[in-house]
């Protein structure tokens, strides 16, 4: 029992010491605030590398496993087939939004794809989709638009000249 408390207090004592020698040096030596300094800039930019290559790499699985999917489920084209499609992708998709994350994002972005005002779809599924798969669907539209939102994306709303709207945009 007594060494045991020896021991203790000599390696608080080493940690009490090596702080105040570390403040010491914190305090009263450039040398010691610039390498500091240049440790933590190297570790922020380290961190924002890792950052950078884990989304990269999420957003290369997320394409490969929807565009494989894609291949094996296409969408229906068929205009009564795509309401029930729908139904069924939503449903599905709910099932698998709390163990499989990439999977239900694929679900949801298939209903999105047969919806015909992918907007309106978008808002309810940030409301109501777990915000992971949410974010996984957004990249799904981002790296292979479905047909609706491309058509969409493509006709764009007026630019920052054109301040008067087309009879188009009234109609």
């Amino acid at each position: 029992m007594n060494r045991a408390l020896v021991i203790t207090g000599v390696v608080a004592t080493a940690i009490a010491g090596y702080a105040v020698y570390f403040d010491y040096q914190r305090r009263n030596s450039a040398e010691f605030r610039k390498s500091l300094k240049k440790k933590a800039v190297k570790q922020k930019k380290f961190k924002e590398q890792q950052e950078k290559e884990s989304k990269q790499s999420k957003l290369e699985a997320v394409k490969k496993a929807l565009l494989e999917d894609l291949k094996v489920n296409p969408i229906p084209t068929d205009l009564s087939e795509r309401e029930a499609f729908f139904m069924e992708q939503v449903a599905t998709g709910e099932q698998k939004a709390k163990e499989e994350a990439v999977e239900a994002a694929i679900c949801f972005y298939k209903a999105l794809a047969v919806y015909p005002n992918p907007t309106d779809i978008l808002g309810v599924y940030q409301k109501t989709v777990p915000e992971e798969v949410y974010e996984l669907v957004v990249m799904m539209i981002a790296v292979y638009p479905p047909a609706s939102v491309s058509s969409i994306l493509s006709k764009g709303g007026p630019g920052p000249g054109d301040t008067k709207p087309t009879a188009e945009d009234l109609d």
